[in-house]
Parts: structure tokens; C-alpha cells; sequence
């Protein structure tokens, strides 16, 4: 079979590697395509040593269909379309013990600890893998893992019916978290970005969606100037590594200024920076801060909406090429990060 292997940081080559026997307790999937995240980019980089060494095979964004199935393995069948989940928790640590396994300290996770799904073949336990119905189209399989970790922070933010939101990053988990949004909400969503390219995406979507431009405008002055000087009710924080714009206050910090008094704030993006944050603001208005990590079994949620059409994941596909150009897919998101959201890498071949 054929593998993209990252075989030094900075260089993907498109291999010869051996296929995987099914093994009696395990589930062998044929993948179809695997999507590159921003966490990959960032492996590929090397800024995830010495969590990750060289060579290996990246993805925790794939899904595939059944190929083999173990002989002591039972209620799966070849064919299936399948999603994996890629978290594997220590079930030792307090987190786990308490059933709360993103929190899990010594986390692992295909595709980063171990060898995960851009290339052609991968065998999983079926206590990784979800099902999902044939009639959902095998890129947005692919997706189902991202859209996990959207609706894994909606939940964490308690968000109901009505309440309106701020979404700080248009990124690919950002733009993941409004579609997640709007399954429970139709109100007002303030989208928060430094690049018009992003921006531009959503309300090609959605309606009463506020795009603001970071480098032209101060978000949490608009924000409140539109709801009343109330703030909104559950604020998002997705940028990670945030570019700075002078004059204005850092995401984390813009999302509990936009907030309503007793709202919420999220934070899921990961940065690698010191973020102030002055805390008598969160006080004041006696708010929440919660963080959210990868997805807690919300697969079945996902699933779910697609079955229902209630998502929008061509809003995040730029592009779909052969697994064989995955070199190429990572220099086109590293060289123009504004005009390219999610690469599918297809392993159809």
C-alpha cells in the first residue's frame, strides 16, 4: 500500500509501506480520505517534538470503509462506512476515572503519538470507530472528527436556543464551531477574524452572521454597540497563536469584554503564548471560563446532523487532492492561509 510520510520535518514523501494484517481483536479500514488540520501543520513543522519523532504517518482527520474484519470481532461488517475517533485516554488518571477523558494527562492520539490515517490502509479496535450511513458522502466522513471537537466546545459552553455568540477565529475550527452553533441557535453570531478571505465564507451560508474585520474595526466596540451595550452570551475563542493589532486587546480577553454579565467564555484554541487576562472583567460580570479540548464521544452528534442535513462542511473544503500530493497540500496552507480552509487528501487510489 501507498503511505504520505512525513520522513524528516518539512518533507512528505509518498511511500511504499507495508499493509497491515487484520489482527483477530481489530478492524481493518481502507481509508478514503484524510484532512489536514492545523494541529498536522504544526507537526509538520516539528513544533510538536519531542511528542512526535521522525518517520511517521500523520492524521487524526480520516474516515474509510470496512476492508476486514478480525475473527474475534463481531457487529461490524466489511463495507461499513466508519469514522474513528483518534483519542486514546490512559484510563488510569483521576480525569479518566471520573469518565472524563479529554481531560485525560497522558491523552494519545492517532495520527500524533502513533501512526495515524494519510495512507491507504490503518487497523483500529472497533471501539474507536463510529458508523455512519452510506448515504453520506465519503469527504464528509473525513470531517466528522473536526466537527466532534465544534460540538464537544458547544456543549462545554452550555449553549441553548437563542443565545447569541462571538466566535473569535475564522479559522478551520473556528468555522467549524459556528456550523456547530448554529444546530442549537439561529440569533445573531459575530464572526471575528484579521483575514476578509475567511470571513467572506460564512455568510455565503448562513444568515445573521456579523463578519468584523480585526484590522479595521475593534470587535468589542461593535459587538456591543449591536446588542444594546448587553454583550453577547456565549463567546468562542478560537484563534490560537493571535496575531497582534495594535490598539486592541488579545482575543482571549476581547471575548470576556464581549460577554453579557453571567455569560460565557470558551477557549479552545491552542497557543503556545502567554495570554493576559484581567480577571476583574471576567468578576464583574460573575462569567465563565471554560476550555475545551478534542470531542467526548460527540461523533454520534455529528453523525446525527449529517444525517439531517443541518451542516454546511463544503463551506471548509478548499480542496480535494491525491494523497500522493500531500507535500504540495501542506505548502499551499502553509504559502496562502487566507484563501484555504480544509485539503482533503484522497486515498482512493
Amino acid at each position: 500500500m501507498k503511505a504520505s510520510v512525513l520522513t524528516e520535518y518539512g518533507r512528505i514523501e509518498w511511500q511504499d509501506k507495508e499493509k497491515p494484517k487484520c489482527d483477530p481483536d481489530k478492524v481493518l479500514i481502507k481509508v478514503s480520505y484524510g484532512c489536514i488540520c492545523g494541529s498536522d501543520q504544526h507537526i509538520y513543522k516539528g513544533e510538536f517534538v519531542p511528542r512526535t519523532t521522525t518517520p511517521m504517518v500523520m492524521g487524526h482527520e480520516f474516515g474509510g470503509t470496512i476492508a476486514e474484519v478480525g475473527a474475534e470481532v463481531s457487529g461490524w461488517e466489511v463495507g461499513e462506512k466508519v469514522a474513528p475517533d483518534p483519542i486514546i485516554p490512559c484510563m488510569e488518571c483521576p480525569a479518566c476515572k471520573i469518565g472524563h477523558y479529554p481531560a485525560c494527562t497522558s491523552l494519545k492520539i492517532i495520527g500524533v503519538d502513533l501512526d495515524g490515517g494519510f495512507q491507504q490502509y490503518i487497523q483500529l479496535p472497533p471501539h474507536m470507530l463510529y458508523k455512519v450511513p452510506a448515504s453520506i458522502p465519503d469527504k464528509y466522513v473525513a470531517l466528522v472528527e473536526v466537527m466532534g471537537v465544534a460540538c464537544h466546545a458547544k456543549n462545554r459552553a452550555g449553549l441553548k436556543k437563542d443565545d447569541s455568540v462571538v466566535i473569535w477565529g475564522a479559522g478551520k475550527v473556528g468555522l467549524c464551531v459556528l456550523q456547530a452553533v448554529r444546530t442549537v441557535t439561529d440569533n445573531t453570531v459575530f464572526l471575528v477574524d484579521v483575514l476578509p478571505e475567511r470571513l467572506a465564507l460564512a455568510p455565503q451560508y448562513y444568515n445573521n452572521v456579523v463578519t468584523i474585520d480585526a484590522t479595521k474595526v475593534d470587535p468589542v466596540k461593535v459587538i456591543k454597540e449591536k446588542t444594546d451595550g448587553k454583550g453577547v452570551d456565549v463567546a468562542f475563542e478560537v484563534v490560537g497563536h493571535a496575531h497582534e493589532v495594535p490598539g486592541q486587546v488579545e482575543p482571549v480577553r476581547g471575548c470576556i469584554q464581549s460577554i453579557r454579565g453571567a455569560g460565557t467564555v470558551c477557549v479552545l484554541g491552542l497557543s503556545a503564548e502567554t495570554t493576559p487576562v484581567l480577571f476583574k472583567e471576567l468578576i464583574w460580570k460573575e462569567a465563565k471560563i471554560v476550555a475545551s479540548r478534542v470531542s467526548h464521544g460527540e461523533f454520534a452528534e455529528v453523525i446525527d446532523h449529517l444525517v439531517n442535513n443541518r451542516l454546511k462542511l463544503d463551506m471548509i473544503i478548499t480542496d480535494i487532492l491525491d494523497g500522493s500530493k500531500a507535500q504540495e497540500a501542506f505548502d499551499i496552507l502553509d504559502n496562502d492561509p487566507a484563501n484555504n480552509v480544509k485539503i482533503l487528501l484522497d486515498f482512493n487510489g
